[in-house]
């Protein structure tokens, strides 16, 4: 990963298919359940200086590789998490940019009302909005490597989406999307393509590290409700998503 991140990476947390195996359609039995599925590299920084400035914004960027796979037909995936809400009641939002490789973001409200799916190619970046949850899916034949910038705030929550044996949709290389029968009815999905927010500082093409050390306005990823104008909008103009 020299290319994406030319400083010497520390030891990745893995997420393993014991670690996994609710979140799939199909349990993946016949997988060693040590078999690592994908690798976070979390905190990363370039220099003390900027190692500072993410601290004191209470920001942390990370680095996640999602090796290309399919387990009992089902692509490689993240396990999803919903975020908490903040001391002022909003939920914390998140954003992400493909570095390499191509993703599936599958977004979902948190009252199960909406699906929104973002195909992302490199160079793309797509803000998980507040109060929705997220899968990452790796549907393409190469390795996925994507960054994010998150709140240091707050812990991301697991249990909802563990419980429900996933998301709202799996994606299998033979059947394509298909509904996850425990959220009972099929919730709407909106495919929709990712788009800048410049009024974030969020462009596509500019890597989200570059942000680091300037003034644009990523305290919206602790402070979500300064920034609702522009975040309403975005949501409610789904051409720009």
């Amino acid at each position: 990963m020299k290319k994406i991140w030319p400083l010497e990476l520390p030891e990745p947390s893995v997420r393993t298919v014991s670690d996994m195996e609710n979140v799939f359609a199909v349990r993946p039995s016949n997988k060693n359940p040590e078999t690592p599925l994908y690798y976070m590299y979390r905190d990363l920084y370039r220099s003390h200086g900027d190692h500072a400035w993410l601290e004191r914004h209470h920001l942390r960027y990370d680095i996640t590789k999602i090796p290309s796979g399919i387990i009992n037909g089902e692509y490689t995936k993240t396990k999803g998490h919903y975020h908490p809400c903040n001391k002022n009641g909003m939920p914390f939002p998140e954003v992400y940019e493909v570095l390499s490789g191509f993703a599936y973001y599958l977004l979902q409200k948190r009252d199960h009302t909406d699906v929104i799916l973002v195909p992302a190619h490199e160079g793309n970046v797509v803000l998980i909005p507040p109060g929705y949850g997220h899968v990452t899916i790796n549907p393409a034949k190469e390795d996925l490597i994507m960054a994010n910038l998150v709140s240091t705030d707050f812990a991301s929550e697991y249990g909802e989406i563990n419980e429900m044996h996933g998301a709202a949709y799996y994606y299998m290389k033979k059947e394509g999307w298909v509904a996850n029968e425990h959220y009972g009815k099929a919730i709407p999905m909106h495919v929709l393509l990712p788009s800048s927010l410049p009024e974030l500082g969020l462009i596509d093409g500019r890597s989200l590290y570059d942000m680091v050390g300037t003034t644009d306005t990523l305290d919206v990823m602790n402070r979500p409700e300064d920034f609702m104008d522009v975040i309403g909008e975005f949501c409610a103009d789904k051409k720009r998503f």
